[in-house]
């Protein structure tokens, strides 16, 4: 789990990590997305670190959740990595945030989920290219 390569996949965001440990329960990040002054911090804690339990169909997966802590984006998030047969795997992703202030994202919210969508979309298209290229 190398946070600072989130960057390399998602739009406009660059991660730094904010504890001694970039991983394992407690490790604390800080995702900053945007430009100029439409930029903000999305700083995120650690709460669950669960590394799979093998590489073969059936063995368990691997599980992280963090806690979305910031002014702009709260809630959390997570994914799994389940083991798929020929060296493959499936991830999962999901979220459940509350984007503020809630005066301006309101009216807002239907473009928001949409843009989300997208985003997260690309990320994980990104990242997923990135890591099959290199296991070839």
């Amino acid at each position: 789990m190398d946070r600072r390569r989130h960057g390399d996949w998602a739009p406009l965001t660059a991660v730094r990590v904010t504890t001694s440990r970039p991983d394992g329960a407690g490790a604390e990040f800080v995702a900053r997305t945007g430009i100029g002054w439409s930029a903000f911090d999305d700083p995120m804690t650690v709460e669950v670190w669960q590394p799979p339990g093998g590489n073969a169909p059936g063995d368990e997966p691997g599980r992280c959740e963090v806690a979305k802590r910031g002014r702009v984006v709260l809630g959390r998030a997570g994914f799994s990595v389940i083991p798929l047969a020929a060296g493959r795997c499936r991830v999962d992703w999901d979220e459940d945030v509350t984007v503020t202030p809630h005066r301006v994202t309101g009216r807002a919210g239907p473009l928001l989920s949409f843009a989300g969508r997208v985003g997260f979309g690309a990320t994980l298209r990104a990242m997923a290219r990135d890591v099959e290229r290199q296991s070839r």
